[in-house]
């Protein structure tokens, strides 16, 4: 039996989704509160929600959140923002917010505006599986979250976020919002641009033929298209930073294979390899 860390007494889960969902599975798993409650937007999510009883309680009002201790809205980017605003009137104003958005500059600086006890977060955790179905709660152990704190972040309300996602087992770094989507530009949402416009560029007839490096690099392009056009869009300066160093690379690469240049091809491969191994 998991020892109870009980940090809340009432924690609110907006977006019953595969981050959502498994977020609730391990909120309960650790017992991190008494009560776990959810706000499913959609009908086939409510069902579901009540069927699995991934939460104690399910609405689709947020109403329910009224006496939460911790909101999370795990939702898309645009949607955060927006659903923001309305829990704004409704929860207690020491109640604690947080989200789980792959962005985080937008959506600092408006969500600080209106709730007193905000605090920015991005679990670097999921799938490109969507929905409560893949809820999984160990997909928050051992990786990395961040956490985006400013000027406004009240000290007690960081520190229990980071106490919160360090329950779930995460590791917890913290940084300002603008070099979060600068970093991530390069290490999550680029990647994820390649891979949609590698099936996007692959002839139809050679699809059959894909090779397991086509497979393994795209597998990301099965992503929910709705969650990626958000993040796309809200940080597409830094993205397009990171797409100009990509393609010039890519031209560099061009160039020495019209020249050629083996010598260039190998100094190139082995910079890039020796740069990956870091990762293992």
């Amino acid at each position: 039996m998991k020892k109870r860390q009980e940090l809340f007494k009432k924690i609110g889960i907006v977006g019953l989704g595969l981050m959502g969902g498994s977020i609730a599975l391990a909120a309960k798993k650790y017992k991190i509160s008494q009560e776990c409650l959810g706000v499913a937007h959609s009908k086939e999510t409510f069902k579901k929600a009540q069927k699995y009883k991934i939460v104690d309680k399910v609405s689709r009002d947020f109403k329910i959140l009224k006496d939460a201790d911790l909101v999370i809205l795990a939702t898309p980017v645009e949607t955060i923002k927006e659903i923001a605003l309305l829990i704004s009137k409704i929860i207690k104003k020491e109640c604690i917010v947080t989200d789980v958005g792959s962005v985080k500059k937008e959506i600092v600086l408006k969500l600080e505006k209106i709730l007193p006890n905000y605090v920015g977060s991005h679990p670097l955790a999921g799938s490109h599986h969507t929905g409560m179905d893949y809820a999984d709660a160990k997909i928050f152990k051992d990786s990395l979250c961040i956490i985006t704190p400013t000027a406004k972040t009240l000290s007690n309300s960081l520190s229990k976020i980071k106490k919160f996602w360090e329950v779930l087992g995460m590791h917890v770094v913290s940084m300002p919002a603008p070099l979060h989507d600068r970093i991530l530009a390069y290490t999550s949402h680029l990647p994820h641009l390649i891979a949609f416009n590698m099936v996007y560029s692959l002839p139809c007839g050679y699809l059959k033929y894909s090779a397991p490096s086509f497979k393994e690099m795209t597998r990301v392009a099965l992503s929910s298209p709705r969650l990626w056009q958000d993040i796309f869009i809200n940080n597409r300066k830094e993205i397009i930073m990171s797409l100009k160093m990509f393609t010039a690379n890519l031209s560099i690469l061009e160039k020495i294979l019209i020249k050629k240049d083996i010598a260039k091809l190998g100094l190139f491969l082995k910079k890039s390899q020796e740069k990956r191994t870091k990762l293992l």
